[in-house]
């Protein structure tokens, strides 16, 4: 009974709040961002303001310009040019499907089928970037010339007639004709089409393949069903790699073509540099990147995937 009368022992004082550790580094995240954003605040940004200001002015090089909210030079850029804005548009897609119809294959073979040879056709792929992007094109200017092996073939299998016939070369001639010109982007953007597509057939599992081959599908209905939706986001990417670039390029259409292939590019880099009329030249550089915005985002929205590689 004694026992149970005492008194309890007395509670133990509560022991105090732990603080929660201090996070070391939380910065440390924005500090290796902001090398990154100051480089595309000052190389990308500030130039796209200074560009922005530049197609609202008025004036002359002698004269000086001055921000006058002249924003009709948008319209008489875009009523005066708008040719070659179709036209850049036209040899861009060309030159995005053929890259497509020959860079698939390609990337297929080197992500399925290569095996031990996959390392050196990659380096045959990147192996154009080895040497400038001006020399590429002066060599196509030497493979296209008038009487070489390239146009003798082409007219032997009767292909000069039908591109007469659309109206892509003229008189027996590729050199300085539509053609010409969408050779050449094919040629230079090509590798920027690879790329990605093997880095996206890469990914796809080998066991999907195989499942299918178990459930007796044929191999058109495995690549319909199986490979090709699985390797929509490389041909989201390459697609736009291959488009934005050449849609504004203007080397090809200068060392290819003639004054019949100006690009929207050759009427910028002629207003920048020989006309001298910077208003116009930068309204025609917003017009071309608005409208190539325009068309990514409808692309992207339309293809059903964003997932790019």
């Amino acid at each position: 009974m004694a026992t149970l009368t005492e008194a309890p022992p007395p509670l133990a004082p509560p022991a105090p709040e732990a603080k929660p550790p201090r996070r070391r580094g939380r910065w440390t995240p924005y500090l290796l961002l902001l090398p990154g954003l100051l480089w595309l605040v000052v190389f990308f940004a500030l130039p796209v303001i200074y560009q922005a200001s530049t197609s609202v002015q008025t004036g002359s090089l002698e004269e000086g310009y001055k921000v006058t909210w002249h924003v009709a030079t948008y319209w008489d850029a875009l009523s005066e040019y708008w040719p070659q804005f179709v036209r850049s548009v036209l040899y861009a897609a060309s030159a995005t499907v053929l890259c497509l119809l020959l860079g698939y294959p390609l990337a297929y073979l080197i992500a399925f089928r290569a095996g031990r040879w996959r390392n050196l056709i990659m380096i045959l792929v990147i192996a154009p970037f080895f040497t400038s992007f001006l020399i590429r094109t002066l060599a196509w200017k030497t493979i296209l010339a008038d009487g070489g092996p390239m146009v003798g073939a082409l007219d032997a299998l009767h292909v000069l007639d039908v591109t007469a016939f659309l109206g892509w070369t003229a008189d027996d001639r590729v050199l300085a004709t539509p053609l010409a010109v969408v050779c050449g982007l094919t040629y230079n953007f090509l590798p920027f089409m690879i790329l990605p597509l093997y880095t996206s057939l890469e990914r796809i599992d080998p066991r999907l393949h195989e499942a299918a081959n178990d459930l007796y599908a044929k191999p058109s209905t495995t690549f319909r069903k199986v490979t090709f939706p699985l390797s929509m986001p490389g041909v989201v990417s390459g697609t736009l790699l291959t488009f934005i670039p050449a849609s504004g390029d203007y080397i090809n259409a200068d060392l290819l073509g003639s004054t019949d292939t100006r690009m929207v590019g050759n009427v910028i880099q002629s207003q920048f540099l020989r006309i001298l009329d910077y208003p116009t030249a930068a309204a025609l550089s917003f017009i071309l990147m608005a409208a190539i915005l325009a068309v990514v985002t409808v692309y992207i929205r339309k293809s059903g995937t964003e997932d790019l590689v």
